[in-house]
């Protein structure tokens, strides 16, 4: 059987609805899984019309009503009347709502209700300005579902990983925040994250922090006091992690396909090099979570929301690579 995924509308204010709604009329859902939406149907309309799609939806209450060989199913939620909202730009209430709707969808992963998740576009200001108070979702997603095992936000371009040891904080806290353990714990999750979507053994790079890999120690001990004995340790434990290796040159290999994944050391070491090669195609997954989530990697686009162009293509990785961390092999 496909697995059972809840596919929530995200910010309404946003691309969200309307990239939802192109993902139903074009039938780019059902060949990787039992799809149900999840949001207020009035806003699921509204993605229709922006769209210029119209197609049959059932309303149900939960996941048991939902007929599979018929229309489209959506949960509910009568939480929202969208005509009222301004497109492209931050609502609060609109925030509050998205993040009360993710908290019910994570609600229903908890009750096995459905296998995974795939959330459109979410704005993390909004949400925080309507009173979800969380650095970003994966905390919020830790925090809601009682998860104190490592876990963090991983990237996924076609068929490369990224995963990353810092992520939302200043450049010059950096450095002081690379140790063995922490790099070796986004070493494991990344590893971990990759052999649930299908991968027998896969094969890992590691980038540096400094210049030329540090120079021998030249230009940087991090990679002789924390990022090699961490690569060290991962072998120890059977995971095929090399490095590390320059980060103005590993990508280069990746892209090749030479790796399956790239283990950076701070976030846009990592995100420059995905947003450069496909940043319409990207993918977010909450790596390290007991539940299959991902979501398309380039946001709200506020500045094209309301205007009917959204390109579905990252949503759909999105569904696809959630269905293969729910154990889809299609």
């Amino acid at each position: 059987m496909k697995p059972i995924l809840g596919v929530m509308l995200g910010e309404a204010t946003g691309i969200g609805p309307e990239l939802v709604a192109k993902l139903v009329a074009e039938d780019r859902l059902k060949k990787y899984c039992r799809p149900v939406l999840i949001g207020d149907a009035r806003v699921l309309s509204m993605g229709q019309k922006i769209a210029g799609v119209e197609f049959p939806f059932s309303i149900v209450k939960q996941i048991h009503q939902v007929e599979w060989d018929g229309p489209i199913a959506i949960i509910d939620l009568e939480n929202h009347d969208p005509s009222n909202l301004v497109l492209g730009k931050i609502d609060v209430n609109s925030g509050r709502i998205t993040g009360d709707n993710l908290v019910t969808c994570l609600q229903l992963l908890q009750n096995k209700d459905i296998d995974g998740l795939v959330f459109a576009p979410l704005n993390k200001e909004a949400m925080k300005r309507g009173g979800h108070k969380f650095e970003d979702e994966h905390r919020m997603f830790a925090h809601y579902l009682n998860w104190d095992k490592p876990f963090g936000e991983l990237n996924v371009l076609n068929k490369l990983w990224t995963s990353r040891v810092t992520s939302h904080i200043p450049i010059s806290s950096v450095a002081e925040r690379l140790t063995v353990d922490s790099v070796l714990r986004a070493i494991r999750l990344i590893d971990q994250s990759l052999k649930r979507a299908g991968y027998e053994k896969p094969n890992i790079a590691v980038a540096a922090l400094n210049p030329h890999a540090g120079e021998g120690g030249l230009c940087g001990r991090e990679e002789l006091d924390s990022i090699g004995p961490a690569i060290a340790a991962a072998c120890e434990e059977g995971i095929a992690a090399c490095g590390p290796y320059p980060s103005d040159t590993i990508f280069i290999n990746a892209f090749k396909g030479n790796y399956d994944a790239v283990v950076t050391m701070f976030h846009d070491q990592g995100q420059i090099a995905m947003k450069l090669m496909g940043f319409q195609f990207g993918v977010t997954v909450a790596g390290g979570l007991p539940y299959a989530i991902t979501t398309p990697a380039h946001g709200t686009a506020f500045d094209i929301a309301g205007k009917g162009v959204a390109n579905p293509d990252a949503s759909e990785q999105a569904v696809m690579l959630a269905a293969r961390l729910a154990g889809w092999r299609g």
